[in-house]
């Protein structure tokens, strides 16, 4: 069983949409463990696109109450399967959540006033270093068309740690990770506690969410407690949340991208181990409105290949499973490519969104166990996965 270290896939300098999978029939559930096979290569990414004309199912994620996820003697297990196992969209929300609407608000508010910064000051808060993984960035990544993503702006930090070592070697070879927070402590001071206050619920519940789901996953697989995903996250210095704000765009530039399924973030897997999600926030001169168009929003790829539209409360904290974590568990529960439309028409003109993302991932020494035999462009799996072929070069 190979021992590796956790890297990202930014670690090696790869596309981020432009992401190769194994591609293969969906696994058993955990009281039938699927057979083993050979699996190879096919491409699965900037493919994914329809038609605006086409009509998409909308999907409800699946929910859990609060007040079932912090009970540790709940058996949620129908429900992880539902939202995370392979007939799943990798997606499930939690409702209930005490304080989280107000943290919410109170962060996705400030997103406008920090993209309005002087763009000196905003200078002042980039990292080119951490490769804009810490800080302000805007430009500096890529649409699936090549072009510089001007559409938003991002703020990452650590919600949980602002200096997670001192280690110059660490932080020159994981500048990713290893960095130290950068807060507008002038200009914008409230910003850091918001962001803090936010991401540290996320992650709290987060934890509970991966609880149930190491019991999941250990009714069909042999586990060690320390390898479970609470315990690696517990273990994590490299928690990255990050703020977007799209920013509010005239008609024409809605009519040119309407039609993609992405147009506002591009197809992609998550890499990470769980995705904390809010509902974004939109308003239109400052004033918060609902979303003007009821086809915009996050979309998913299935695992047969549909794309459908999911959806979760304002006042929901909705959790994704990323790559790590289906490998780690054999499969059991699932990651899926997923993107985001932006509304289009008349109405969708001059308005802005706000969202946040707590990236919950592994630590950078992080030993992970994987059971499968790398060979060239095949890999052999213990059980039925979607992964990355890269992991190969790890």
């Amino acid at each position: 069983m190979p021992s590796l270290p956790y890297k990202s896939l930014t670690d090696y300098n790869y596309p981020l949409f432009s992401t190769q999978f194994l591609n293969v029939s969906d696994a058993s559930p955990p009281s039938s463990p699927p057979p083993n096979r050979n699996l190879s290569c096919r491409i699965t990414s900037q493919s994914m696109s329809c038609s605006s004309e086409t009509p998409l199912p909308t999907l409800r994620t699946v929910t859990i109450p609060y007040y079932e996820l912090k009970d540790k003697d709940a058996d949620l297990s129908l429900k992880i399967e539902e939202g995370f196992g392979p007939n799943g969209l990798g997606i499930l929300s939690i409702t209930d959540v005490p304080e989280f609407p107000s943290l919410r608000r109170n962060l996705l508010c400030l997103s406008s006033r920090l993209a309005a910064l002087p763009e000196d000051v905003k200078k002042e808060l980039e990292d080119p270093q951490s490769r804009y993984n810490f800080g302000w960035s805007h430009g500096k990544e890529q649409l699936e068309s090549g072009k510089p993503d001007l559409l938003k702006g991002s703020f990452y930090a650590n919600p949980l740690i602002d200096v997670p070592t001192n280690d110059t070697y660490l932080i020159q070879r994981y500048p990713s990770y290893c960095g130290a927070n950068i807060w507008p402590l002038a200009a914008l001071p409230e910003l850091e506690v918001a962001f803090k206050a936010l991401g540290k619920l996320i992650f709290d519940v987060g934890l509970m969410v991966a609880y149930h789901c190491d019991q999941y996953v250990s009714r069909g697989m042999k586990m060690q407690k320390d390898e479970g995903l609470e315990e690696i996250l517990l273990r994590s210095r490299c928690h990255k949340g990050r703020l977007l704000y799209y920013f509010p765009a005239q008609l024409s530039n809605h009519e040119e991208n309407g039609d993609s399924m992405s147009s506002w973030c591009g197809w992609h897997t998550d890499h990470g181990s769980l995705t904390g999600l809010t509902c974004a926030m939109f308003k239109r001169n400052d004033v918060e409105i609902s979303c003007p168009d009821s086809a915009a929003g996050l979309y998913i790829r299935t695992r047969s290949g549909e794309i459908v539209k999911a959806t979760f409360g304002e006042n929901e904290i909705a959790y994704q499973i990323g790559e790590t974590t289906e490998i780690l568990s054999q499969g059991y529960l699932c990651a899926t490519p997923h993107g985001v439309r932006a509304p289009k028409g008349k109405e969708a003109s001059v308005v802005d969104r706000s969202t946040f993302a707590l990236f919950m991932q592994p630590d950078w020494d992080e030993k992970l166990n994987f059971l499968f035999n790398c060979r060239d462009e095949k890999l052999k799996f213990s059980e039925d996965v979607y992964i990355h072929k890269e992991v190969c070069s790890l």
